[in-house]
């Protein structure tokens, strides 16, 4: 017997109808001639708890720690014992086992666990499995590799559930029982992952909180040229006040230029004019999708995640989805004009954009050295029944089709223009843009981004007509949202300080993984340290003064985006899974020796006294800087603009 062992009952089903023999079902498998299909509910196995090991360790006690496994061991989930029952009884009637975990590391985890766990010695294959329609899985199901090469896989993914283990386990319990001491009673949780992405959010809030706002003063100029008039900006020399964005801070420079230049003739200095060219965006990966549906629709990262499992697996309306990658394989290039010919056929928005496309183009997004174990989120070519899908489920499937659709149209041609014109020995600056063909560009948006310049040539002479100066004032930075959250972790080098570590860190290197974000998001919300203020994600009291209680080093991103750059090496087969577990150990033996209860009752009580403090501060910056003061012509009401510290 052929034994094929699912991630989930979905796809077991999916795989089944695949196979000939009719497909009888018994209790947790489904029999299809000489092959039997069973399957896992998600991870039947977990890291044994640190009392698996010695029963001391069942009570928690700081002399205790660090508790280091010398052979890790397994345990069933209390609610997948009878699943892990039939599938020991199958497993031992098997001549050959196939894996069929979803295409990534914990998938190739969560199935290989489970065989090693139950001793099976005999032959095991590897099942990719991306798109649950009927003809993909056959596809998937002729095209059987051997399981041993997705070993570094399952090294990397093993690696990365013990260290989650090691540092959770014994940091969580070291500021615990630090916290005791200090006077809360609960669980500090400490993670890998989740502590470092909580240092953003509470580094964001105080930034926030510490920020004090300024005036700053940009005049304006209207200049009628030859074949027009344009509105240009005056661009200060280092001989005026300014900030280290180069605005000006005293709004009297700004005034007597203004009063002069009303009838000032001058010249076009600089003249630059290209034609640019952009690509449409690349197919989604999960994070990628994630982000747009937050900005665009207000979703969080883990309704996202959800809602494409249910397009995947209920509706089997998309390919796999917790995927890192935006490419896709180029043997699905021939079959796109029939996959979103299907996908587009019951949605009037989606059937306009199908009869746009140009199937006989090809952009950068078919490309298969891009493509590892798994491809760009795509839609599988079945209709959509709309009455069936929900409101989010249709927006979000819509999202994914229109990125692979974009594929199959034209650049977006723009015309851009940036001026420089000199006026009573000053440069004032004007750009502007014309759309040649807006391409894939009218899928996205109609805005355009900046209005078009008159036309212009080098050297002619300019006069101006107006002129004022506005005042605004500078913003702290926005806070964090789930779609701006799951952007910084997926380009955690942005956020480093270290300039070592940054420059050793790739584009492709973060926090967490496509299929973890969103959860981790979410485990910090329900543990207490992050609140969601309608989109906003701000730092409880709790959370605040844990990362203030905390070592640098394990709330900052440095260490931890190192982590993930090796388990990465590791599942590319280039690193050394022995090697992190044993840097992790002894970066353990020196964090625990950072523990304080006085410094965690400190920054406890600090929380606490700090949350009238942004409004008081911004009032008393506001009322220092509310003097009157004139403005020239017709200057547009006051305005704010956001700082980029």
């Amino acid at each position: 017997m052929r034994l094929i062992i699912a991630e989930k009952p979905s796809l077991a089903r999916a795989i089944a109808d695949a196979l000939p023999g009719g497909g009888q079902r018994q209790e947790g498998a489904i029999v299809c001639g000489d092959t039997t299909v069973t399957w896992c509910l998600g991870h039947l196995l977990e890291q044994a708890a640190p009392e698996a090991y010695d029963p001391a360790d069942k009570q928690w006690r700081l002399d205790r720690l660090p508790i280091v496994p010398g052979s890790w061991k397994l345990a069933p989930r209390a609610k997948a014992r009878g699943q892990l029952a039939v599938i020991r009884k199958l497993i031992k009637q098997a001549a050959e086992v196939v894996h069929a975990g979803d295409p990534d590391r914990e998938g190739q985890l969560l199935v290989q666990e489970v065989i090693e766990y139950l001793n099976y010695r005999g032959p095991v294959s590897r099942l990719l499995v991306s798109d649950l329609n009927r003809p993909a899985v056959a596809r998937a199901l002729s095209k059987l590799a051997s399981n041993a090469d997705f070993q570094p896989l399952f090294q990397a993914a093993q690696a990365r559930s013990r260290a989650d283990w090691l540092y959770g386990i014994n940091l969580t319990r070291a500021w615990t029982l630090t916290g005791r001491q200090a006077g809360h009673d609960g669980v500090l949780s400490v993670g890998r992952v989740q502590t470092p992405v909580l240092g953003l959010i509470v580094r964001r809030d105080n930034a926030i909180r510490d920020f004090t706002p300024y005036p700053f003063y940009p005049l304006w100029v209207d200049i009628e040229v030859a074949r027009g008039r344009l509105r240009a900006w005056w661009a200060p020399t280092e001989r005026q006040p300014l900030d280290d964005q180069g605005r000006l801070v005293e709004r009297a420079p700004a005034d007597a230029l203004a009063a002069r230049l009303p009838g000032a003739e001058g010249r076009l200095a600089k003249l630059e004019q290209n034609e640019k060219r952009q690509n449409a965006p690349l197919p989604y990966s999960l994070s990628a999708l994630q982000v747009d549906a937050a900005r665009r629709f207000g979703l969080s990262a883990q309704t996202v995640l959800d809602v494409c499992q249910s397009l995947y697996e209920r509706h089997k309306l998309i390919t796999y989805p917790r995927s890192d990658c935006r490419y896709l394989p180029e043997e699905h290039l021939p079959l796109a004009r029939k996959s979103l010919g299907g996908a587009c056929r019951n949605d009037a928005t989606l059937s306009e954009w199908l009869e746009g496309a140009d199937f006989s183009l090809r952009s950068k997004a078919w490309n298969d050295k891009q493509v590892g174990a798994h491809h760009a989120l795509a839609p599988t070519g079945k209709a959509a029944d709309f009455a069936t899908l929900s409101e989010m489920e249709a927006q979000v499937f819509r999202l994914v089709v229109r990125n692979v659709m974009a594929q199959f149209y034209p650049p977006l041609r723009t015309f851009e223009v940036k001026a420089e014109f000199h006026l009573l020995d000053e440069a004032f600056r004007a750009r502007g843009q014309s759309v040649l063909d807006p391409g894939w560009k009218p899928l996205f948006t109609t805005k355009e981004d900046s209005p078009p310049l008159p036309p212009l040539t080098q050297g002619e002479p300019c006069r101006t007509r107006e002129a004022g100066v506005e005042e605004k004032e500078t913003r702290p930075p926005e806070p964090f949202t789930d779609a701006s959250l799951i952007k910084a972790m997926m380009n955690i080098g942005r956020y480093v300080e270290d300039p070592e570590v940054r420059r050793t860190l790739r584009e492709t290197d973060g926090l967490g993984t496509e299929a973890t974000r969103a959860g981790i998001i979410e485990t910090l919300v329900q543990r207490g340290y992050l609140v969601r203020k309608q989109k906003a994600l701000r730092a409880t009291k709790l959370g605040t003064a844990l990362i203030s209680a905390l070592p640098a080093a394990v709330s900052t991103p440095e260490r931890t985006a190192l982590w993930e750059q090796r388990l990465s090496g590791i599942a590319e087969g280039s690193g050394d899974a022995r090697a992190f577990q044993q840097a992790l150990i002894d970066d353990l033996y020196g964090l625990l020796k950072q523990s304080d209860a006085g410094r965690l009752r400190s920054s406890l009580q600090t929380a606490q006294g700090e949350a009238a403090a942004p409004a008081k501060r911004i009032a008393q910056a506001r009322k220092g800087a509310g003097k009157k003061t004139t403005r020239r012509k017709s200057t547009p009401a006051r305005k704010t603009t956001r700082s980029s510290s």
